[in-house]
């Protein structure tokens, strides 16, 4: 005689059922789960192991940024600001290279006006500011936020196509011309009577540039027929092409003027071009998985009632 299936499901749905709930349980709970113990993390002081696959990109901690985190004063924040108040403190990069007036220091003291902005975020979020200065390079600065080792980087970064595969860019605080600085002596000769316009737009002399910044990135792009030269800093890239060494040197409009600014004197044997048709913009930049510090970061900004203009940059240079 053939079974009568209504018999049998009282001896099986039972044990389904209940395996469905405790794998419902199961799964709602453990994003919050991870976001409590992710909480009062610190930046990991040396970098991870780099993700090797996708299936990273999908690991728990990553779905607990949905769920809020109750503080012990009561407070429910999200888990990355969570993870920074719990701390008592905000780790923000910067180039260990004074870059005045960006940031710099005078008698001990670190100041500039992106040193002044890392203090309202920090001020802002309740908590202490630590800046880390362990990079040399900008974008040594970027790899201190991809390998976790701090919050966020504010250092004069420009948003660069290369950089944004690794990173998040805030808004923009600051936009700039790019522009170079012309050895006159070796560019009249480059030159041959025809003008700095039509010269630029094939370019086949040699330009100076930062090592490992974004510079180095755009002439590339910008210039495909020059010869390209990396130095290690600003001023050797300026003493090289005072020397002749290269022909210019090509960094952002800001930079190139104040070599003026600070040494009327370079007008003898140096000319500034400011090239109108490219724009350096600069942001500062997060990890991805911090997109509640990335919206409050960009609400600053734009509540924040200090514009940043380059008239405002070559005032606050330090005398």
């Amino acid at each position: 005689m053939p079974s009568d299936p209504s018999k049998s499901l009282p001896m099986t749905a039972p044990k389904d059922s209940t395996r469905r709930r405790a794998l419902r349980t199961l799964l709602a709970s453990a994003p919050a789960l991870a976001a409590a113990r992710a909480v009062a993390a610190p930046p990991a002081s040396h970098p991870g192991p780099a993700p090797t696959d996708a299936a990273h990109a999908q690991q728990i901690p990553a779905a607990a940024a949905l769920y809020d985190v109750r503080m012990p004063d009561g407070r429910m924040l999200a888990p990355d600001i969570a993870r920074i108040v719990a701390r008592g403190e905000l780790v923000v990069a910067m180039l260990g290279v004074d870059t005045p007036p960006f940031f710099y220091e005078r008698a001990g003291r670190l100041q500039g006006v992106e040193v002044t902005m890392a203090q309202q975020l920090a001020a802002n979020l309740g908590i202490v500011l630590r800046i880390d200065r362990e990079a040399r390079t900008f974008d040594a600065v970027v790899d201190r936020i991809v390998h976790q080792q701090a919050d966020l980087g504010l250092s004069k970064l420009s948003r660069t196509l290369s950089r944004a595969q690794e990173i998040r860019f805030s808004h923009p605080y600051l936009r700039l011309h790019h522009g170079l600085l012309l050895n006159r002596v070796a560019f009249a000769r480059l030159a041959g009577g025809r003008s700095v316009q039509v010269v630029m737009r094939d370019f086949h002399g040699s330009i100076g540039v930062i090592a490992q910044s974004s510079y180095a990135s755009f002439a590339r792009r910008n210039f495909p027929h020059a010869s390209l030269r990396s130095y290690p800093s600003w001023s050797a890239v300026i003493q090289a092409v005072r020397s002749g060494e290269v022909d210019a040197a090509y960094r952002d409009e800001f930079e190139i003027k104040s070599v003026l600014k600070e040494d009327p004197t370079a007008a003898l044997i140096l000319r500034a071009v400011t090239l109108k048709d490219l724009e350096d913009t600069l942001a500062m930049v997060l990890s991805p998985r911090d997109h509640v510090l990335l919206a409050f970061i960009n609400l600053y900004l734009e509540q924040r009632p200090e514009k940043l203009d380059i008239d405002s940059l070559l005032q606050a240079l330090p005398s």
